[in-house]
């Protein structure tokens, strides 16, 4: 077989992978056009067609998804092997790659980042902000971010953040004209700004328990935001209550800008992991990144 097939399948791979012949292109550092006939000419060798093209997308035919399915993690595995020939480096060198959703990614990534970066000045990391849940071995991330109850049992999981304590707040001005509720039963009768949940369109519920009594309780009010700084700045501007993790609010309490109510209903959780295949072989870069970013109780 032919050594220019390797290359014509990896295009393939990444097309397929992009869904999008343009940011394929754009990625293989190759025109559009010539990017195109590579994989036209690959179909023509195989006799069976990969791409089922759009004028708006592509995606995998059943050959292209089985082609995908057995040829991808071997070419992820050698990527990852030549990665790994930076160990014979003096120096980790680089690109690591997080998907972090955004409240993970400023308050316990970047202050540990900054050190990081300034230690190992040969390696790279691109952090990307995602609200969504997405699937980092198909987008190519070497790892991502999630609460802990939210990792997959298949992939290993690092600690990198505290437990975390949800809070429910308004402003004082609010409350003048609102009575306090005593039970999250009373939060249908206020005013509430809302979260959606990019990954499944729905709103998140407000989830609360005490004494063994677990109550998730849908609100409604004027604004959905797709994050819990964009809802914290909605409360303060005195429109309504918002339900964000309790770090955001600790100064705005202590200055009397905000009231917390239900105090006694938001109970701990597990916080925030990284995560990553359990079968990757972790490069020297990715490796100092993790235990600089391992949470130390």
């Amino acid at each position: 077989m032919a050594r220019e097939i390797f290359n014509d399948v990896f295009a393939f791979l990444v097309v397929a992978r992009e869904g999008s012949f343009t940011k394929a292109a754009a990625q293989l550092g190759v025109s559009q056009s010539a990017l195109s006939q590579t994989v036209r000419a690959l179909e023509a060798r195989l006799g069976v067609r990969l791409l089922a093209r759009t004028t708006r997308s592509v995606s995998p035919t059943a050959a292209g998804e089985r082609l995908l399915e057995r040829l991808r993690p071997r070419f992820e595995d050698i990527e990852s092997e030549i990665a790994a020939l930076s160990a014979l480096r003096d120096k980790p060198a680089g690109t690591v790659r997080i998907s972090s959703p955004g409240h993970a990614a400023e308050t316990v990534i970047w202050p540990r980042l900054t050190s990081f970066l300034r230690e190992h000045p040969e390696v790279q990391v691109e952090l990307s902000v995602e609200y969504r849940l997405i699937d980092i071995v198909a987008e190519r991330f070497d790892a991502g971010v999630r609460l802990g109850e939210q990792v997959a049992k298949d992939m290993v999981a690092v600690r990198i953040g505290p437990d975390m304590r949800m809070a429910v707040v308004g402003t004082p001005d609010y409350f003048a004209a609102h009575p306090l509720p005593v039970s999250p039963k009373d939060l249908t009768l206020h005013r509430c700004v809302n979260v959606r949940l990019p990954t499944y369109g729905g709103l998140m519920p407000w989830e609360f328990e005490k004494d063994g009594h677990s109550l998730s309780v849908q609100v409604e009010g004027q604004c959905v935001f797709s994050g819990s700084q964009m809802a914290l700045g909605a409360a303060l501007a005195g429109l309504g209550l918002a339900y964000v993790p309790e770090d955001l609010v600790v100064d705005h309490l202590a200055a009397h800008r905000m009231v917390r109510v239900l105090e006694d209903w938001c109970r701990p959780f597990t916080g925030y992991h990284l995560y990553y295949p359990s079968r990757r072989h972790a490069s020297p870069a990715f490796a100092r990144l993790v235990d600089a970013l391992r949470y130390l109780a």
